[in-house]
């Protein structure tokens, strides 16, 4: 059995709340097509985060319907099965399964309900895919996990496989023991164990971290082209796309052979071509920017070289920016035709700490919640603010009210 195993596409995802990255996943979708052509694989695996927000847009949705379209019509032979992510909305992916079924192609919104039973017949159909190479169980996202429903669900796939053929399982889900570096909302997430998602699978195809990995492995490993394992093994295919600054690691998709049930599987990391890079200038290791316009000197010599790419500034301390140096940057990259894409949050470097001015006042959730007069929560952080004159903001604060009542009053 080979399948193409790719995670969290995001797509509709919008960088600094300013560019939009049709382009890219364009760019990306153009692989994934090469490499159906090349390897011919039994089945394409999307592992969740189809979207990048639970809402997308009628653009982002025709994009989603043309592009899988396209890849269909192309390689009809290829089973595509795609699941909903912690960022899509498993309803709207759901709705949308029965037009999908009748070309062949397999989405997954909900997940498993909590009141099955061996009774509800035909139950696991729902997330089973038989194929003459394999299986394949497709897991979306789920918040919490009954361990013996995904049991049963390989448990069904087993008393089936009478012939020996691989078993893969599909989930979008933070496991215990992964490296979630560079990874921005792993924290929303609770991470499950890996033994509490079954036993029974040849590969487990997850989604959700954007670092490739394979779990229990060295991270190390991923500069390899290719690796051999025992049958059983768990792993990220990572995102797409990079999505933040943060992901400085190469991005893949794992075109994965397994030659039978409990056999040997051939790990493939097919590294993504990304249309645009993500850069930080200067680079680390190099002094932070001292001037402005040894920033601005920086910005132009990266457009005219590298013409393409997100590039974010490392700035000292020290160095005093002119009031409109965003907009300068801006208008420098106007040049570049939207390829040159800059991030507004520049990185400060070498700034003193004070300790003492960053001590400040602990409250528990509890007494927050409790404080329902302004006054309070100042008298409790004055120390840290030594210029206010509580007297005077007192004074006003009774003013403030006197009016509200009258006003009430008035009513």
């Amino acid at each position: 059995m080979r399948i193409l195993h790719t995670a969290d596409l995001h797509l509709g995802q919008i960088m600094y709340q300013y560019y939009e990255r049709f382009d890219e996943h364009r760019h990306f979708f153009r692989q994934i097509e090469e490499w159906c052509e090349m390897y011919r694989p039994d089945a394409l695996l999307v592992s969740g985060d189809i979207f990048d927000i639970q809402q997308p847009s009628a653009a982002v949705r025709d994009f989603f319907n043309s592009s899988f379209v396209a890849l269909h019509r192309r390689f009809p032979d290829v089973k595509i099965v795609v699941t909903a992510g912690n960022h899509d909305s498993a309803a709207r992916v759901q709705a949308d399964r029965e037009v999908w079924g009748l070309s062949g192609v397999k989405l997954v919104g909900h997940g498993p309900a909590f009141d099955v039973s061996a009774s509800d017949d035909g139950w696991q159909d729902r997330f089973i895919v038989e194929l003459p190479s394999g299986f394949i169980v497709a897991l979306p996202f789920m918040s919490s996990l009954r361990s013996e429903i995904l049991q049963s669900l390989l448990d069904c796939v087993a008393q089936r496989n009478s012939d020996g053929r691989p078993v893969v399982m599909m989930a979008h889900q933070a496991v215990a023991g992964s490296n979630s570096e560079g990874h921005t909302d792993i924290g929303n997430l609770k991470a499950f164990a890996i033994n509490e998602l079954g036993s029974g699978y040849d590969y487990l195809a997850l989604g959700h971290i954007h670092r490739p990995q394979t779990l229990g492995f060295d991270i190390g490993d991923e500069s390899r082209e290719q690796s051999t394992y025992a049958a059983g093994i768990a792993r990220y295919a990572g995102s797409a796309l990079h999505v933040s600054c943060d992901e400085q690691y190469p991005h893949t998709v794992s075109l994965v052979d397994i030659d039978r049930h409990n056999g040997t599987v051939e790990l493939r990391r097919l590294r993504i071509d990304e249309l645009r890079h993500f850069y930080v200038l200067p680079q680390t290791g190099e002094p932070a920017f001292q001037s402005a316009e040894e920033l601005y000197d920086s910005v132009d010599r990266f457009c005219n070289e590298n013409g393409r790419g997100y590039i974010r500034l490392r700035v000292d301390a020290g160095c005093a920016l002119p009031v409109d140096f965003q907009q300068t940057i801006y208008k420098k990259l106007e040049s570049t035709d939207n390829e040159v894409r800059y991030n507004p949050q520049i990185i400060r470097e070498n700034e003193a700490v004070d300790e003492e001015s960053c001590e400040k006042p602990v409250f528990e959730v509890a007494e927050l919640q409790q404080m329902s007069n302004p006054l309070e929560f100042i008298k409790k952080t004055m120390d840290n603010y030594p210029e206010l004159k509580i007297e005077e903001i007192e004074k006003d604060f009774l003013e403030i009210e006197e009016e509200m009542r009258k006003g009430d009053s008035g009513k």
